[in-house]
């Protein structure tokens, strides 16, 4: 199978960057030879190599949390790829859903104008849960009892918001429309929908 034409550097490497093609996190940062490349377009799996062991590797070969490509892409200059997958488990070999969870300019946000960036930021926790399934967490109750007790829930929430609507409430209809919004993120991360795909058809429909 022939495989792009990836400028490697002079060790025959090129980064790749990978990201979680439904919540948009950047998962990890590894590195591919012409090889690993080749068999991560053979098995739709990613395959990397390693600079310290010098060998091929294939992510979640011993603990299972392999990640399944949805597509692939390099940059203009062609040293890059980006890798878009569906995890299945945590990519860190720390357990945690990304490799990048520390920041360096501390972990105190600053105010964003972006008012729906709560939305990206829920969709990545979500996506953190499942990944990780932290005991004692709602989210991987949720994920963890499966498709039918989330819609029964995303059913619960979108009857109280319309008894809240009724009520006149906004206080009320607040607190349920929010609880919505959360169940129905969680539907789709559990469908595998980014909530991209949704948003597009609001922009068709526009």
């Amino acid at each position: 199978m022939n495989t792009p034409d990836i400028k490697f550097d002079e060790k025959g490497l090129a980064p790749a960057i990978v990201q979680d093609a439904v919540s948009k996190e950047v998962l990890t940062l590894a590195y591919m030879n012409e090889e690993s490349l080749r068999k991560s377009i053979e098995t739709r799996e990613t395959w990397f190599y390693s600079r310290s062991r010098q060998e091929l590797w294939h992510k979640g070969e011993t603990s299972g949390n392999t990640q399944r490509i949805v597509d692939m892409k390099y940059d203009c200059d062609k040293d890059a790829i980006l890798i878009l997958v569906e995890p299945a488990g945590p990519a860190c070999h720390t357990g945690s859903y990304s490799c990048f969870t520390e920041s360096v300019l501390g972990e105190a946000k600053e105010g964003t104008s972006d008012r729906f960036a709560i939305l990206n930021e829920l969709e990545q926790v979500i996506a953190q849960r499942e990944a990780e399934m932290p005991e004692g967490a709602y989210t991987t109750y949720l994920f963890d009892k499966g498709v039918d007790k989330i819609l029964k829930k995303v059913g619960e929430e979108a009857s109280e918001v319309i008894i809240a609507a009724k009520n006149r409430s906004h206080e009320e209809l607040k607190w349920e429309a929010a609880d919505l919004i959360y169940h129905l993120l969680v539907l789709l991360r559990e469908q595998k929908l980014p909530l991209d795909d949704v948003l597009s058809v609001l922009e068709k429909r526009r």
